[in-house]
């Protein structure tokens, strides 16, 4: 009984911890909520070493040893709060391991994803805000707006197909300065650099740079490099689609 209770609290920690870095939580904040989740089950001395594509989890000289897979990440903050609210409530005992599991579990499945039209239109809005605030003007802000969104669709639709990610980044980015340069040539637009930089916003991977500073001053190197990697191979292949179609 005790064993099964046990296994059950490690299945737990893991499953915090792959939701929490599926979601885009810190490194930091994933390995503090496997830890606190694993004393308050009388687990002590639990070691975990975290990365972007997986999660090692060790009882200590003794004990077990668990690996689990990331296979895929996205941002999606709600799934990281609500994991943190189970987390908090098992500490405080208010949850038992069994009602915590049951818990994430139901988190696991969720989706707590804005609706792909409701995405769409959000990252039109920010691209024709982002020209705002770059001291665009106003004539510009449709050819923002629509390169915007467009390149979010273009996006998101090339990664669902071929789970590339930096080709998807690279076509959105393409499509965006095709769009902008198109607008340009029909006398719908005015300065072509900022509808660019401002349609290819919503690509630009902001939470990862975050994540990757973050972790690096926490200490956690070899996932605040990896992070920091992938953000800059995501920026240069947003540069590369831009530049692709200005070099014609």
């Amino acid at each position: 009984m005790l064993n099964e209770k046990k296994d059950l609290a490690i299945d737990c920690c893991l499953l915090a911890g792959r939701l929490m870095i599926e979601s885009g939580a810190e490194t930091y904040r994933v390995e503090d909520t496997m830890t606190r989740m694993a004393i308050s089950q009388g687990l002590i001395g639990t070691q975990s070493f975290i990365t972007p594509t997986g999660i090692m989890f060790s009882l200590g000289r003794d004990g077990s040893t668990r690996l689990m897979a990331i296979r895929h990440r996205v941002t999606d903050l709600e799934k990281v709060a609500l994991v943190n609210q189970v987390s908090r409530k098992l500490t405080t005992n208010e949850l038992t391991i069994e009602e915590a599991y049951e818990e994430l579990q139901k988190v696991a499945s969720a989706n707590l994803m804005f609706p792909f039209y409701l995405q769409i239109i959000a990252a039109a809005i920010a691209s024709g805000s982002f020209l705002i605030l770059f001291e665009g003007i106003w004539w510009d802000v449709p050819a923002a707006t629509i390169a915007g969104g467009i390149g979010f669709v273009v996006a998101t639709f090339i990664h669902d197909i071929t789970r590339v990610k930096f080709f998807a980044e690279f076509l959105a980015a393409a499509f965006v300065g095709l769009v902008a340069f198109l607008a340009i040539q029909l006398n719908l637009g005015a300065d072509l650099n900022i509808i660019i930089i401002s349609g290819v916003m919503p690509l630009v991977p902001g939470l990862l740079i975050t994540n990757a500073v973050r972790d690096l001053m926490a200490g956690h190197f070899t996932s605040g490099v990896s992070k920091g990697a992938e953000a800059l191979l995501t920026a240069f292949a947003i540069g590369a689609g831009v530049a692709l179609v200005l070099s014609f």
